[in-house]
């Protein structure tokens, strides 16, 4: 007897101390090393000759680590129901970074862009996090009123009506790329709530409308698009390779000079100013060349176990009938996917150039923080999960 309720005390520590999924943990930290040291050696030559340190963006960008860490800890150990509670403050939340972003003297602009907000220690990127607030709210509104959203046409068009507006905002910086993230995420939570699929299909037909008439209305998008279409076929003819695809003929140029095992770490000839962005936008081409497509084809493959991950995840909490914490990690998950699809589909000559950061590697404070944020937050609905069925009250309740 004396045995048995040994065992049972350790198996119930045990369980105690449990952190969350294992491969999702282990992906996420593979993915932090591999991405300091591609960013590092794809960032050196930039930071020796503007900053006089060839660590530069290293020592900033294990800073902004640190500074991830604290912020998942901290993140990690709020229980969810607050999310819920607080879901109307971060729809304001989000909705007054993207138009503080907009104000002259506040919004820092950078390259006709205006995405950044100065904080003195860092500059922050907007998107980042009103993404990450847009997306705990429709999880919540989801969770609380998904009948009505999935039997009627005015159910179906509220949560379109609160994403409109950050929409809106983001298109005046302009950030088309976080819109089409936040749009596939906010999409595909409707979907797996139960959208009707004809409904889903009216809503990708007009987002695609909606898309068309914004490329048309731009003349920097209408040749990008123009670009990239001849890019297809010819993209090195010299209408690309001169004009807005500059930055797709150089990636191109680094995966063909990289083959199949690439040409060595740190050897790379498209970052020595070839290549623009090189640490931040287009640190995968760099990855190509100095590693070969092979490392590519594995860095992708940890990228879909990661992200297989947050979705078993949700699913877990959906089958249980959790809805908020089921749609908000379905949520992250494809805010994940959008970003890695738009940047290896940019890098690739897939997709028209777009700037857009690939999660935990690219250079960048405000992506690298809140990555590691919604990591923490898809370990918490997986602990409180865990608590759940093993009875913990204690984990559940903060």
């Amino acid at each position: 007897m004396a045995t048995l309720a040994q065992s049972h005390s350790f198996s119930h520590n045990r369980e105690a101390f449990y952190f969350g999924d294992r491969a999702l943990i282990i992906s996420v930290c593979l993915l932090l090393a591999f991405g300091v040291v591609m960013m590092t050696s794809a960032s050196i030559e930039i930071a020796s000759s503007e900053n006089g340190d060839a660590f530069y963006y290293l020592k900033k960008q294990l800073i902004f680590m640190v500074m991830g860490f604290i912020a998942a800890t901290a993140i990690y150990m709020l229980p969810l129901k607050l999310y819920q509670e607080w879901d109307i403050f971060l729809l304001f939340s989000a909705v007054s970074l993207l138009v503080l972003v907009l104000v002259p003297g506040i919004g820092k602009e950078v390259n006709g862009s205006t995405r950044w907000l100065n904080l003195g220690f860092m500059t922050l990127q907007a998107s980042e996090p009103a993404k990450l607030f847009m997306v705990i709210f429709i999880a919540a509104y989801l969770s609380k009123y998904r009948t009505f959203v999935c039997s009627s046409w005015k159910g179906f068009a509220m949560p379109l009506m609160f994403v409109a507006v950050p929409i809106f905002l983001l298109l005046q910086e302009p950030d088309f790329g976080a819109v089409v993230v936040l749009l596939l995420s906010v999409f595909g939570m409707m979907f797996l709530a139960g959208v009707k699929l004809y409904q889903f299909v009216l809503l990708i037909l007009a987002a695609g409308g909606a898309a068309a008439g914004l490329i048309f209305s731009s003349t920097y998008r209408i040749a990008r698009v123009k670009s990239f279409l001849t890019a297809l076929s010819d993209p090195f003819n010299e209408d690309v390779v001169f004009g807005s695809g500059y930055q797709l003929a150089q990636a191109l140029i680094a995966f063909g000079r990289g083959e199949w095992f690439g040409v060595g770490l740190g050897n790379s000839i498209q970052k020595l100013y070839f290549l623009p962005e090189a640490h931040t936008d287009f640190v995968l081409a760099i990855i190509a060349e100095e590693l070969g497509v092979i490392s590519v084809l594995l860095l992708l493959a940890l990228f879909l176990v990661f992200i297989w991950r947050a979705m078993m995840i949700a699913r877990k909490n959906e089958l249980k009938g959790d809805f908020f914490p089921a749609y908000l990690a379905y949520g992250i998950a494809l805010i994940f996917l959008g970003q890695v699809i738009i940047n290896v589909g940019v890098n690739t000559g897939l997709l028209p150039t777009k700037g857009l950061t690939l999660p935990f590697l690219s250079a960048g404070g405000s992506s690298l923080i809140t990555c590691m944020v919604m990591v923490a937050i898809l370990l918490r609905i997986d602990i409180e999960n865990h608590a759940k069925a093993n009875n913990l009250k204690r984990v559940i309740n903060g």
